[in-house]
């Protein structure tokens, strides 16, 4: 009954922006920290951003810091990711994923996963 979908990906220039969704459906969204990851092909999967499940606290990996937010809208059940400035080395396909209580950078700790979205940024 658990389900992530996301949506929102796409080809985009350099320097260009998209924002993704991730909806949940069969729990509620606003109860757990939910997170992002990419891959990319040959690479493994690495953790983008985070949010927890109260009190909106974020993570976001270095790289990222300044160009993407993530945020959440607990009525839509929804978590967005707003990535703007993107580089050809966030070329990825996205995931979100369930957290427990706790935001975390593994990705073998997270156990529930959406189906992925693809992200390609290239001139």
């Amino acid at each position: 009954q658990v389900q992530l979908v996301e949506s929102g990906g796409g080809l985009v220039q350099p320097g260009g922006s998209l924002r993704l969704s991730c909806t949940a459906s069969g729990f509620t969204l606003g109860a757990y920290a939910i997170g992002w990851f990419r891959q990319a092909p040959g690479k493994e999967r690495e953790g983008v951003s985070c949010i927890s499940s109260d009190d909106p606290i974020t993570f976001y990996k270095d790289s990222v810091k300044g160009r993407f937010t993530i945020s959440r809208d607990n009525a839509k059940n929804t978590v967005y990711l707003q990535m703007n400035n993107l580089k050809p080395e966030d070329t990825a396909v996205y995931y979100c994923a369930r957290h427990g209580h706790f935001c975390t950078w593994d990705a073998n700790r997270a156990h529930y996963w959406g189906q992925g979205t693809q992200v390609t940024v290239s001139s």
